[in-house]
């Protein structure tokens, strides 16, 4: 009986309080418990109290611009891994790399402020997205054999035909976001899905965590152990230690470990190791800076005009539909550390319309890849407790700044990838906590939800695994079917664990006892916030800035 009316209580109380959610300061005290368990019951908090600077919130301008510097230093590292794994294989040298993280950059910079300013109006960096690699390199792979005078000729052709598939699959997001259909898709969503949804686009990444730290142990391992140490650790040492350690410690550590790695590479540590440890290790292997131009803004169509292939393009699809899914992932744990309600459907829809416009662009300016919401950098927002919108907004002019002034950019892009692989361990650990999060808004002791969450996380993890672990340099596949754009939508698709997930989950919790168990998935909390007036903060997170709204259709609001 002490249970159920204990239940009892604390559904009233959560239905009373999508109506009037009390003000985000007010703390609820600590519940005591009935029976034999001891210590004190936590009753949910719709708002993380110990963030320092949410979505409206801004620090001081000389912080605002060395914390939107640091976001700009954590997504250099996803771009320059991509270019690293695709120019090589295009047949393109260092100059050509340099241009294509010139190009990332640019692109980054722009779609990032689209997203902060007319998207979800979250702090969120676009950043270049893994999910477009298997389509890439098929695209590689089809015009490996093709008759061309010389590698870099090869490199063009290559290039204007992924801009092609990027110009064409950016329709897919397009007609999803600005016809409705995504933010319809999450209408389905509860926290139980939400949950795991969240998590594996931060446990899906392990690849790149860890793994890539063991490239180079001696400078990934200090990294990662100094960045504890410091961030959480030496800021208890003194007061003034804190606000400079909790905000600043990535950018002192980053300085540190490099200044190391330059000190073993000009010591002549690695003379005489593999090259591949070389290329990970030594500072000097990336020859971007001496081959980067210093001053080159890039254009549309700066590698020829696109070229469509049907083959490219139908792999790109699946592609824009992974890189949607991950970024819907993202939004909702950036809203969890900015502050904000979660975004509700028309704001998710209008975003991933956008993202399409993004990717139009994307393919204009000759980004080798599509973008997507940065995990790591919705990661760092919670290291930093600063989920400032405006520190974001920032970060793009850094973006642009050294995409176009190609020297300065080539100089931090020779940073060595298992610094920032240290760097990820953290960040996209923090983004599968903040996941784990979302399901206090649930029944947690529901077998029911506990089924639900348990196959979604496993299978978000474990079918991409089996993905990834199949698929050949040349980005083939378990998929090996006569129809190869058949193969590249598929194995693209069950490579991403967002995706996984959200098809798994959003299944088993719309099928099983799904009308019985609305109290306990949680859906009474969510609906408000996924309506347009549902809640009355909605507007104040999620409204376009200088009224613009009223001056644009609802449909694309």
């Amino acid at each position: 009986m002490g249970e159920t009316h204990n239940h009892d209580h604390h559904h009233n109380h959560n239905h009373n309080h999508n109506h009037q959610p009390p003000p985000a300061q007010a703390a609820a005290p600590p519940v005591m418990p009935l029976g034999s368990a001891r210590g004190p019951l936590f009753p949910p908090a719709e708002q993380l109290l110990q963030l320092q600077y949410c979505i409206h919130s801004n620090p001081s301008w000389p912080q605002t611009v060395l914390l939107a510097f640091q976001h700009y230093i954590v997504m250099l590292g996803t771009t320059v891994m991509i270019a690293t794994i695709l120019v090589p294989q295009m047949g393109g040298g260092p100059g050509d790399k340099a241009r294509v993280i010139q190009s990332l950059l640019f692109t980054s910079g722009v779609n990032t402020l689209l997203q902060t300013l007319f998207g979800t109006r979250l702090p969120t960096v676009m950043g270049p997205s893994f999910a477009y690699i298997i389509s890439a390199l098929s695209a590689i792979n089809d015009l490996s054999d093709g008759n061309f005078r010389s590698e870099h000729e090869r490199f063009e052709h290559t290039m204007r035909a992924i801009q092609g598939s990027l110009i064409v699959s950016s329709f897919i997001n397009i007609i999803l976001g600005y016809g409705q259909a995504w933010g319809n898709l999450t209408r389905f969503f509860s926290p139980v899905v939400i949950t795991p949804l969240v998590c594996v686009v931060g446990l899906g990444l392990f690849g790149r965590g860890f793994p890539q730290v063991g490239d180079c142990i001696e400078i990934g391992l200090p990294m990662l152990i100094l960045l504890v140490i410091s961030q959480q650790y030496m800021q208890r040492v003194h007061p003034v230690a804190q606000s400079i350690l909790e905000r600043f410690a990535l950018l002192l550590c980053i300085g540190l470990i490099w200044a190391f790695a330059a000190i073993l590479t000009v010591a002549g540590a690695y003379n005489h190791v593999k090259e591949r440890t070389q290329l990970s290790c030594r500072i000097d292997r990336s020859f971007l800076l001496s081959s980067a131009p210093w001053i080159k803004v890039p254009y549309p169509f700066q590698w020829g005009i696109p070229i469509f292939r049907a083959s490219s393009v139908f792999g790109m699809m699946g592609a824009a539909l992974v890189s949607s899914a991950e970024s819907t992932a993202t939004f909702y744990a950036a809203s969890r550390l900015a502050g904000a309600t979660p975004p509700p459907a028309y704001v998710v829809s209008r975003s991933i319309g956008l993202q399409g416009l993004g990717q139009l662009f994307d393919g204009f300016f000759g980004a080798v890849v599509g973008h997507t919401a940065s995990v790591e950098n919705v990661g760092l927002l919670g290291l930093t407790r600063v989920g400032s919108r405006r520190v974001v907004q920032i970060s793009t002019a850094f973006m642009i700044f050294f995409s176009i002034f190609g020297k300065f950019g080539a100089f931090f892009a020779q940073i060595p990838l298992p610094i920032f692989a240290a760097i990820y361990c953290i960040l996209y650990g923090i983004v599968a906590a903040i996941g784990i999060s979302f399901i206090q808004f649930a029944n947690k002791n529901s077998m029911r939800n506990i089924y639900v969450l348990g196959i979604s996380l496993f299978l978000g993890i474990s079918i991409p695994q089996y993905f990834v672990m199949n698929t050949d340099i040349t980005g083939h596949g378990p998929v090996g079917t006569s129809a190869g754009w058949f193969n590249d939508i598929l194995n693209t698709i069950f490579s991403s664990p967002p995706t996984v997930a959200t098809i798994v989950g959003t299944f088993v919790d719309n099928t099983l006892e799904a009308r019985h168990s609305i109290d306990d998935r949680g859906v009474p909390w969510l609906v408000p916030f996924q309506r347009r007036k549902g809640d009355s903060r909605n507007d104040e997170f999620y409204s376009y800035p200088l009224r613009i709204n009223e001056y644009i259709p609802s449909r694309f609001l």
